[in-house]
């Protein structure tokens, strides 16, 4: 690799986003700050040793060893812990999403943010959230594989395409030679949700002409419960104490979850001119949890009838039953490219990458009561599946026109390709049943099975040019600008702009600011896939099924023959336009600051449409049309352009590093406010309060992160406290209610000791001081204590143990 770090290959690394560190890796706490304005960034810029400091927009450089300070084995965990911009929601038992959580950058869709491995586009989750958003899942992604992550907190859907509305994350895998390994133990002061984790690494160097590196991780984590009892369970004991209700009958908390992770990461010089790379990750997973107690005084699926007199739930499930629901995954990804350069001023770089994402749902101890005494009581649902395969070429030219440094010209092509596809489960998981004539519900109960009408493979290409330009037109002034061009197969094309630019009054106080159009295309699973869902009335208790069904398809067609015309339509791109304008600052004292102000408007912004409720003729029609569950789907909901919205917001970040007290001592302050507003109804009649307080109210807008890191000799402790501002929550499962919670703060410590100069230990906690939120009022009649769409861990103070060791 050392034969190609010229300045041309330098800024085809930087076009390409495939760079590796040189200078991150495996230091001790404390010696480098999660905020470090003098590391070389390769996002949002194509140009050669540009640094966080002189970026022409926000870029955050989180280090892995930042990363390694968390606990979690989930790196979106690591990321919310350590961006104040970046929100991560539980969402304790909320189907497939308790195991793909969304995470939000700047409060936007968990799809409009861009996720990078080494600067090449990382492919989707196969699962879609309840709000439709289709996102990277990365958890799959092994913490201990990477050597930093670049946040760019700005549009760059003209530098990057489709979903960089909110900004681009690069994860950068580690290139160092070397071996180290890990182990780590946890658990909550509760007793419960004990996590194992362990990891190693192995990097080699290639005789001086490339790297190698090989990564994995397995984590094992038991569930938690921050649950009490529900009343009807209660009154359901009392009513019949010769049985065993179990106490709770449902947890609320954490999953168990088991997953194992590897990663590769290489680069070999052919010769001067040209490099080779190929890199991936490789993981398996499985979780289970619970859904909603079923109390056999109010469930229909344990009457009788006489069609089936062997029938009896009762018998299976005395004490009411809570159908164990889980995902097997796995998860896939490979990047192989050539690199290199044809004189000293013109580099190149072809890519292809492809990735796959399966998620394999079961469902265990329940029944799908319209078989009678025929349906078994585990059920295999169907599986998901996402493909991505993206060809890419980048070129840069640095062409010397005389100016303070040559114009950096970055140009390249590049053809995706998306894939997604919907296998059927079990014949039993969504057969309807004979019994479903006399009203005992059809499917696997909680989760009814994807049917053979709903399976199918579906897919779309897209082709896109771009031009990325970057000037010094003199040592104080930088500017850029970027066009991109892109065609899809079902929406047509969009053109995207944007320019930047940089003004330095010193060298240490400059401002800067950006402008910039944006889109994201909706993807194939998002426009053709179908659910069929339970959830539980929160006030009477009783089960409800919803359908979330196809715009462009049969039961769209239902809806839109009511009276009143068409009012489900098909789905378009989502487009925004967004503003910046920032100044950064830093003395010879340690000290360095950025202040950026940001507006991001958001046209045709994309959600679940709901709230068609069915008449019994039209659940008849769904019946006919084979849907499972068709004859208890009760409420109707489908992916739709429903708003406009602005989000405006302030992102600020203060450092200093130095010595004090006899040792280093690194001090960070980041605070993000994010305020989103409803400015428009997309579609007419959809606008109501229950929508727009989601949008705009559903997370925190105060958000705050402060860091110390000191060390000293072996010794090194990190200080760190987590402010959430107020937020609301939202229970439409019954009547519409509202509730808001009151700004927190969480505290997390830790201290380590080297313990040779290869071995390091460390311990702390996180949450110190047990901290727990308001208690959410509206679901405590389901047995919830805390809400489950916090932006936060609810579970309490956590004490954790890791040993570590680098050769």
């Amino acid at each position: 690799m050392k034969h190609l770090l010229t300045t041309a290959s330098l800024a085809v690394l930087a076009s390409s986003l495939t760079g590796f560190d040189a200078s991150a890796h495996a230091q001790s706490d404390g010696a480098q700050a999660q905020t470090d304005r003098d590391t070389i960034i390769v996002t949002g810029t194509r140009a050669a040793n540009r640094t966080a400091f002189d970026t022409l927009a926000p870029v955050d450089v989180l280090t892995g060893e930042a990363i390694g300070q968390t606990v979690s084995p989930e790196l979106i965990d690591s990321l919310a812990q350590l961006v104040p911009s970046f929100n991560v929601q539980r969402l304790p038992l909320g189907d497939g999403q308790i195991f793909v959580r969304p995470a939000r950058l700047r409060s936007l869709s968990p799809d409009q943010t861009l996720v990078l491995i080494n600067g090449k586009r990382r492919h989707r989750s196969a699962f879609l959230g309840n709000r439709g958003a289709q996102a990277v899942d990365m958890a799959q992604i092994p913490s201990s594989a990477i050597s930093r992550i670049e946040v760019l907190r700005d549009g760059a859907s003209a530098q990057y395409g489709s979903d960089a509305i909110a900004g681009v994350i690069n994860i950068i895998l580690d290139s160092q030679p070397g071996f180290s390994s890990f182990g780590q133990y946890s658990q909550y002061y509760e007793g419960d949700g004990e996590l194992y984790q362990l990891g190693a690494q192995a990097g080699f160097d290639l005789d001086g002409r490339g790297f190698l590196v090989l990564s994995a991780e397995y984590s094992d984590a038991s569930a938690t419960s921050r649950s009490r009892q529900r009343p009807d369970a209660i009154e359901f004991q009392a009513a019949n104490p010769q049985l065993n209700v179990p106490d709770p009958v449902q947890r609320w908390g954490k999953p168990d979850r088991e997953a194992f992770r590897l990663a590769l990461n290489s680069a070999f010089a052919f010769n001067t001119a040209v490099e080779g790379y190929v890199f991936g990750t490789l993981g398996w997973g499985s979780g289970v949890n619970d859904f909603n107690w079923r109390n056999p005084a109010s469930t229909s699926a344990y009457n009788t009838t006489p069609l089936d007199p062997n029938y009896n739930l009762a018998a299976i499930f005395p004490a009411g039953f809570t159908p164990r629901f889980g995902q097997d995954d796995t998860d896939r990804a490979l990047t192989a490219g050539i690199r290199g350069e044809l004189n000293p001023a013109f580099s190149w770089d072809l890519s292809a990458s492809y990735g796959r994402n399966e998620i394999d749902y079961f469902i265990n101890e329940t029944i799908n009561a319209s078989l009678g005494s025929a349906s078994p009581t585990e059920f295999r649902a169907g599986i998901l599946r996402q493909r991505d395969f993206n060809l890419n070429a980048d070129f840069v030219y640095l062409l010397d026109t005389g100016l303070a440094e040559p114009v950096n010209i970055a140009f390249g092509l590049e053809r995706r390709d998306e894939r997604f596809e919907i296998e059927a489960g079990d014949l039993a998981s969504y057969q309807v049943g004979p019994l479903a004539a006399v009203g005992l519900p059809s499917g696997s109960n909680g989760f009814p099975g994807y049917s053979d009408l709903q399976a199918g493979t579906f897919d779309q290409e897209s082709y896109a040019g771009y031009l990325d330009v970057e000037a010094a037109l003199t040592e104080q002034l930088t500017v850029g600008g970027a066009i991109r061009y892109e065609d899809y197969s079902d929406f047509g094309s969009t053109t995207d702009y944007k320019l930047s630019g940089r003004f330095a009054f010193t060298g240490n106080l400059a401002v800067r600011g950006t402008w910039s159009t944006g889109f994201r295309a909706p993807t194939p699973g998002q426009l053709e896939s179908e659910r069929t869902s339970q959830g539980l009335n929160s006030v009477t208790l009783n089960l409800v099924t919803n359908g979330r069904f196809n715009p462009t398809g049969p039961v769209a067609d239902i809806i839109n023959a009511r009276p009143g015309g068409q009012v489900i339509l098909p789905l378009t791109p989502e487009t925004s336009e967004n503003r910046s304008v920032g100044v950064v600052f830093r003395n010879d004292l340690g000290f360095t600051a950025t202040l950026d102000l940001y507006q991001i408007d958001v046209e045709d912004r994309f959600s679940t449409r709901g709230g068609f409720q069915l008449t019994d003729a039209e659940r008849a029609q769904l019946v006919a049309l084979g849907i499972p569950g068709g004859e208890s789907v009760s409420n109707a909901s489908f992916f739709q352009n429903v708003f406009d919205t602005r989000t405006r917001g302030v992102d600020f970040v203060l450092n200093w590093a130095g010595q004090a007290l006899a040792g280093d001592l690194n001090l960070t302050l980041a605070y993000n406010w994010n305020e989103t507003t409803v400015t428009r109804e997309a579609i007419a009649g959809v606008f109501n309060d229950v929508s727009r307080r989601l949008f705009e109210e559903g997370l925190p807008q105060h958000n705050a992160v402060f860091t110390a890191d000191y060390t000293r000799g072996r010794w090194g402790v990190v200080a760190r406290a987590r402010h959430y501002g107020q937020w609301t929550d939202i229970d439409d499962s019954a009547d519409v209610l509202f509730q808001d919670f009151s700004p927190i703060t969480l505290v997390d410590v830790a201290a380590s000791f080297q313990l040779t100069d290869n071995v390091r230990i460390r311990a702390g906690a996180e949450n110190v001081f047990d901290t727990y939120p308001d208690e959410s009022r509206n679901q405590a009649n389901r047995g919830l204590i805390y809400s489950r769409n916090a932006p936060y861990d609810t579970d309490g103070g956590k004490w954790y143990f890791r040993v570590s060791a680098a050769f």
